[in-house]
């Protein structure tokens, strides 16, 4: 017992050391949109602290990461994914240990200013290459949702995150901004829109043991509603519910008790079921499974890893029908079969749009206005999303929207998408062969 209990302990040292190297997930391999480019990575002074089993100073260096939003021009209302990737961790390897794939679960928080003050939750998956000894540490990335509740430049700065390693021993290793707040890496700037719905909730924690009880705090609920606290599964509520009550400025603060160990957020609503005009959220949470392997017994893990939103098509080229010299009219064809697929298994949904440049030919063109565009898309059965096809009419060098998927609790999918080409050619169009470029682009 004396050996096994000390080569316990060495390995437990070796891991609260190492306990920061995740690999980043949810990246996409495709162009990123406006929101991507908007933002800018930032260092900021960080100090790790492995657990206090493992007997190693405090880890104090530079951290880089980057906030990245889905939308940065939202409406008063609307709810925004953000994004937390940290590029460059705070520490390496210190030690000869290598650490296995797939142990580590990031969480952490975004805070706010400008407009809107206050703190986001984030998490990520359970991911994460193998580490050799002494080898750098790879990046992670965590998501979760925020709603509008004000209209103005809102500022988003990465803030303290928590490293949680299931690798022999079930170990934190928290990391802290040391003079916060961090530099801002991405600002949105919100209008006032129609819609009406201004609650939020911020949550205390972004993780928990299995029975943990989650501080859920509230903001402009209606003054005196009872409002209902319950976990989330994906799209679908949890058994883990609680009520609290808001207060004359609409405000609450209560705490739900979180068992399901699917939980993957916490939401909070009015009335006796959920729904987008009288609830908030939800924050990103996820229960970390701490439960005891009784003797004489194996605990079997597996892990479903993230993959990125990608796309392939049938071909390259189109050729169009034949039209008539002194007649014009329609040059028809179907576009080539789009595939989508989305495996980030995250809340973010995804745009399929395309742009056409002008059709040149001998000695005349014909301009990219004329090309239209009937949109078509199927969902594969049993993805999260559902595909909706964009709006028939022109594509233009300005570009149409193709395909789309929303923003949800839980997205993903394969999606196959279609559309029927009509280039409207002039009556007297010079003879000959004319080519334009149709540009597609997935984000």
């Amino acid at each position: 017992m004396g050996s096994t209990g000390r080569r316990r302990r060495r390995l437990a040292a070796l891991l609260g050391a190492t306990a920061l190297a995740v690999t980043a997930g949810g990246a996409l391999a495709v162009p990123a949109g406006a929101a991507a480019t908007a933002s800018v990575p930032v260092d900021f002074a960080t100090r790790c602290v492995p657990p206090p089993i493992a007997g190693l100073p405090p880890i104090e260096g530079t951290t880089t990461a980057q906030i990245t939003v889905d939308n940065t021009s939202p409406k008063v209302g609307d709810t925004v994914t953000v994004t937390y990737a940290v590029q460059k961790p705070a520490a390496s390897n210190p030690t000869d240990l290598a650490l296995p794939a797939d142990i580590m679960t990031p969480t952490g928080k975004v805070t706010l200013g400008g407009a809107q003050t206050g703190d986001i939750t984030v998490a990520g998956p359970k991911k994460n290459d193998p580490v050799p000894g002494k080898g750098a540490f790879p990046g992670f990335s965590m998501t979760g949702t925020f709603t509008v509740t004000a209209p103005g430049a809102i500022t988003l700065s990465p803030s303290d995150y928590n490293i949680h390693t299931s690798y022999i021993l079930e170990l934190d290793t928290p990391c802290t901004v040391i003079t916060p707040p961090a530099p801002v890496s991405e600002t949105v700037t919100a209008t006032d829109g129609t819609q009406t719905n201004t609650r939020a909730i911020t949550l205390g924690s972004a993780s928990g043991a299995p029975g943990a009880g989650v501080t859920v705090n509230g903001a402009h609920f209606t003054p005196g509603a009872t409002v209902t606290l319950a976990g989330r599964s994906g799209s679908a509520q949890t058994a883990d519910t609680a009520t609290a009550t808001a207060d004359s400025q609409g405000a609450f603060s209560g705490t739900l008790a979180v068992n399901d160990k699917t939980t993957t957020g916490v939401v909070a609503y009015e009335g006796s079921a959920w729904s987008d005009t009288k609830g908030a959220g939800p924050a990103a949470y996820v229960v970390i499974d701490d439960t005891p392997i009784p003797d004489n017994s194996q605990k079997l893990t597996t892990t479903v890893k993230a993959g990125d939103l990608s796309m392939t098509q049938a071909g390259d080229s189109v050729q169009l029908s034949t039209v008539d010299f002194g007649k014009g009219g329609p040059s028809t064809a179907p576009l080539q079969t789009v595939t989508v697929k989305d495996f980030r298994g995250g809340p973010a949904g995804w745009s399929l749009t395309g742009k056409v440049t002008d059709f040149t030919g001998p000695g005349a063109k014909i301009g990219a206005d004329k090309l239209s565009w009937t949109p078509a898309c199927a969902t594969k059965p049993g993805s999260p999303s559902t595909c909706r096809p964009g709006s028939p009419g022109p594509v233009g060098s300005t570009g149409a929207t193709l395909a789309s998927a929303p923003d949800g609790t839980f997205t993903g999918g394969e999606f196959t998408v279609d559309a029927g080409l009509s280039l409207d050619v002039p009556a007297f169009t010079p003879p000959g062969s004319y080519s334009g470029v149709l540009t597609l682009t997935l984000s």
